[in-house]
């Protein structure tokens, strides 16, 4: 199985957010969508962003969403 990340701020989250992962999760046996925070203001929290990201991708069981600060590379090793 692969698993792959999809990294971004989502701030807002948009419709092409949500086909990209549409698309991933029938390629890909697992999606994790990484919702980063941001040092730059944002019109929401990370908290709002992963709740939001959260309830778009309920419907795909393949799809997960977790929030992270710091590097990406760190996040991914995690």
């Amino acid at each position: 199985m692969i698993k792959v990340v999809y990294p971004g701020t989502f701030d807002p989250i948009t419709r092409g957010h949500e086909d990209v992962v549409r698309r991933a999760s029938g390629l890909f046996g697992e999606v994790i969508v990484a919702v980063a925070a941001s040092r730059e203001g944002t019109l929401f929290t990370l908290d709002e962003r992963v709740d939001i990201a959260s309830k778009v991708f309920a419907g795909f069981a393949n799809v997960s969403v977790e929030g992270f600060d710091g590097l990406l590379m760190n996040f991914v090793q995690a």
